[in-house]
C-alpha cells in the first residue's frame, strides 16, 4: 500500500476511534485535592478503585455521560436515592441532565478521596450559577455552592453501589426554594 494511503487509513482509523469513544477520551479525569489510601490494598486494586471513582466524579464535573457509563456496574444500585429517582445507570444520568438544565456551568471538585477496603469515600464541592429552570423555579444567575459526600462500593473495578448525602438545605436556599 502506498505510504500516503496507509497514512490516510491510519488517520481515518484514529478519528473513528476517537469519535466512537466519545468526548470522554479527550477529557482528563478530575483529581482529588487530598488522596488517602489503604496501604494493605495492592497498587493495581487502588488504581482500579481510584479510576472508577474519578470517572464518576468527572461525570458530575462535566455532564459527559460516557464517564458514568464507564464507572458504574451494570447492576449499579443507588442506596440513598431521592424520592422518584430511577435505579441503575438511568438515575444519575437523568439527575445530571435535570440539574445541568438548571445550572449549566456546574462544576464538581473532589476535595478529598479516601480508598479503603472495597469503598471509596469522596467529599465533593459543587459550584455554578442558577441560570436555567429547576422544577417551576427560574434562576436569575444566583451562585450555587454546596457540598456532598459519596461512598462508592467497588466491585471488579466498577461502582456497584453508592450512598450519598448532599447539603440540600444550602442548595434549596441558593435556588430560592427555601427560607
Amino acid at each position: 500500500m502506498p505510504r500516503s494511503i496507509a497514512s490516510a487509513s491510519l488517520i481515518a482509523g484514529i478519528l473513528f476511534a476517537v469519535t466512537v469513544s466519545g468526548t470522554a477520551a479527550a477529557t482528563e479525569l478530575v483529581k482529588p485535592g487530598v488522596l488517602i489510601t489503604d496501604k494493605s490494598l495492592s497498587p493495581a486494586q487502588l488504581n482500579l478503585m481510584e479510576t472508577a471513582a474519578r470517572r464518576y466524579d468527572t461525570f458530575w464535573n462535566t455532564g459527559e455521560e460516557a464517564f458514568a457509563r464507564e464507572a458504574l456496574a451494570n447492576n449499579f444500585i443507588d442506596k440513598t436515592p431521592p424520592e422518584g429517582r430511577k435505579q441503575g445507570l438511568e438515575g444519575p444520568l437523568l439527575a445530571s441532565r435535570a440539574f445541568r438544565g438548571a445550572v449549566p456551568d456546574l462544576s464538581c471538585e473532589v476535595e478529598q478521596m479516601i480508598i479503603a477496603g472495597d469503598r471509596v469515600v469522596v467529599h465533593l464541592h459543587f459550584r455554578g450559577h442558577f441560570t436555567g429552570t429547576f422544577g417551576e423555579t427560574k434562576g436569575t444567575g444566583q451562585t450555587v455552592d454546596f457540598i456532598a459526600t459519596d461512598i462508592y462500593q467497588i466491585e471488579n473495578g466498577k461502582i456497584a453501589a453508592n450512598w450519598h448525602i448532599e447539603d440540600n438545605l444550602t442548595l434549596m436556599k441558593q435556588l430560592g426554594m427555601s427560607h
